[in-house]
This record gives C-alpha cells, structure tokens and sequence, in this order.
C-alpha cells in the first residue's frame, strides 16, 4: 500500500515537474518572439547603426535561428529524452539569454539577463541545476570575453570582475531560496499529512461510533437516525420494507455454551444478513440478539424473498462446541410502510415487531409478513 502510494507521488511530482518545463518552454518562445518584434520595431522606427544586410542576417535572422533551434532541441528532450530535459532546457535559456546579451551589450542593464537561467532553476528544487546554471552563465560570458573583441571592448575591468560575482552572489541566493521553500514544502507535507491522519482517525471514531464492534452492522442510535429519515423518504412515496430478526432460543445457548459462543452466532448471523441484502439496504444490530434491516427500492416479492434467503442460510449455518454441532434458526417480522401510518411514526416499526412476535409464538424459524406466514 506505501509502495504504491510512493509510487504515486513521485508519477504525480514528475508530471508536475514536466508541466513546469512546457511553462518555461513557452516563456522562452515568448521570450525570442518578442526580442524579434523589438528589435524589428527599432530598426524601422529608430537611429540603428547598422546596414539592412547587417540587421537582417547578422541581428534578426540568424540570431532568432539559433535561439529556436534551441529551444526546439529542449523541446525534443522535454518529449523523447525526459532524462536530460532539464540540462537542455537550462542550456537553451544560457544560449538565448547571452545571444539577447550579445546583441544588445550597449544597454547596460541587459546583462542581468543571464540570470534568467539560474533563478528558473529555483522552480525545480534541484541544487544541481542551479550549479549547472551558473556553471553554465560563466562558461558563456568568459567565452565571449575570449572570442567577441566588441563586447570585450564595451565592458570595463570593473565589469569583468562585477559580472562573475553578481552571478556567484545570485547563486548562492538562489541556492538560499531553493532551501527554504524545500523547507516550506516539508513543513506542508508534514502539515498535510498530519490533517489526513487526523481525518482518517475521525472517520474510524465516527464509523465506531456508527456500528456495533462485534457485528460491524450499525448499532442502535444509528439506525434510529436512518428510521427517521427513511419515513422522511416515505412520505415522499418511496418505498419501504422493515425486517426484524431475532433469534432463536438464544439464551438457553449462553446459558448452555457460554456467550463467547453466542457471540459467534451473533457475527454468523451478521454476515449472512450483509451477504444477502443489497448496496441500499441498512442492517444494524437493534440489541441484544435482534436485528433491524431497512430495505430500499424493493417490491415486496423482493424484500420477502432476501429475509427468506437470511433464513434459510441461518437454519443451514452450523457451530462446534463442546464436540457438539450446534444449529439455530431466525424469527422475521417484515412489513411495508403504508400511507396510514403517516400520523405516527411508531406504527411502522410496532407492526413489524408484532409480526416478529407472531412468528415466535407460532413456532419459530418463521417470516410472517401481512397475512403470510412461512
């Protein structure tokens, strides 16, 4: 059961986690669409120093290339290769990001860019990943500072040494957030687990409370709240049937084999009655050896032909005791709820514990229901 219940946490924590990864997958699309449209938008309508062919091939074309292809091969991963998604996709933000840079060094504050990748990687709660963003931002800048003589050119020495340790500091940031939210998500687990144990333990104290602990039918209070809310159904014209069971001789078998063993017969008898009713029936243990079944959504050809099964499969029920083998037998009362008894509610159950009665006094091991006895 925990294995399985593991299992299913860590499938749904997977499928979070790929949910995460297309979220980011978009947010890079939107990312390269609306770097496109800007610098489109300042070439035609602002001072670009730059010859068409310049701008087209060399800042919009190839660029925008190179950044979809990127992304592209992180969604690739993301659906064939889920192992290595997440490097992919963090690759894939350090190329965007430093080519966004690339092209727009002359804006001072575009740098910070490079951040992108290593605050995205917070989301997944992997200390790995934030490493190998931030490997990944510095391996870039300084091979830029190697192979770019421009962008060499624009940065100062104080750049050279502030962009390396910005990052550093994001880093371990990063890595602080990382920390407490994994602490933050602990603490809720904790918190969740708690509150279902507690659920789960008030749901055992209410069931106990609801059934008898030798049966595990319903017990006394809990069919009397059903019996007023079946006769609330009745008015409304559903239709109803109370059987009441008790049996036979019982004490003469405490007396003669000791409750222990009457205790058997009460959980025999109880199972056979669950056995035998359906889904919408209610079987309790009204007290002591007696039984109250309500039965739902049943003709009376129907509710009579389960409270003959429950008797017949009780006179076939045997017990060892004593090196004796021991047989007992039922008395049932059933009757239907009529329109006339809508002006007292005791009717209904009174009649019924009549016909139980009868079927007593006329020789036991007996259904008497209206004008039938059998």
């Amino acid at each position: 059961m925990n294995k399985t219940k593991r299992l299913t946490q860590t499938m749904d924590y997977r499928t979070k986690q790929a949910r995460w990864v297309r979220k980011m997958l978009l947010l890079y699309w939107m990312i390269i669409t609306v770097h496109f449209i800007v610098q489109l938008g300042s070439y035609l309508f602002l001072d670009y120093p730059a010859s068409p062919y310049e701008f087209y091939v060399g800042v919009l074309i190839v660029p925008t290339l190179i950044m979809s292809g990127s992304n592209l091969l992180a969604e690739l991963a993301h659906f064939k290769f889920s192992r290595y998604s997440f490097a992919i996709l963090f690759m894939a933000s350090t190329v965007i990001c430093w080519m966004i840079i690339r092209l727009n060094y002359d804006i001072r504050i575009i740098p910070a860019l490079c951040l992108l990748p290593i605050f995205s990687s917070i989301l997944f709660f992997n200390r790995r990943l934030i490493w190998l963003s931030f490997a990944l931002q510095v391996i870039v800048f300084f091979l830029l500072l190697a192979i770019d003589g421009s962008f060499r050119s624009y940065l100062s020495d104080f750049d050279i040494v502030a962009i390396p340790t910005f990052l550093i500091m994001s880093t371990f940031l990063a890595l602080i957030i990382q920390a407490s939210g994994r602490d933050l998500l602990v603490d809720l687990y904790k918190t969740k687990r708690a509150q279902q144990e507690l659920m789960i333990s008030n749901a055992i104290i209410s069931k106990m409370s609801m059934t008898d602990g030798l049966t595990k039918l319903y017990n006394h209070l809990s069919f009397q709240n059903f019996y007023e809310k079946a006769l609330e159904y009745a008015e409304q014209g559903a239709i109803i049937h109370l059987a009441l069971v008790d049996i036979d001789n019982f004490k003469k078998i405490n007396d003669t084999y000791g409750h222990q063993f009457g205790d058997k017969i009460l959980e025999g008898i109880s199972q056979i009655i669950t056995e035998q009713i359906t889904a919408n029936d209610i079987p309790a243990r009204y007290g002591g050896e007696e039984f109250a079944i309500l039965m739902f959504e049943h003709t009376f050809e129907e509710a009579y032909q389960i409270v003959e099964n429950i008797r017949r499969e009780v006179e076939k029920m045997t017990f060892q005791e004593k090196m004796q083998i021991v047989s007992v037998t039922v008395s049932i009362g059933l009757k239907s709820y009529t329109e006339d008894m809508n002006k007292d509610k005791d009717v209904f159950f009174q009649e019924t514990d009549d016909y139980l009665y009868q079927a007593k006094r006329s020789g036991k091991n007996k259904i008497v229901a209206l004008d039938h006895i059998a």
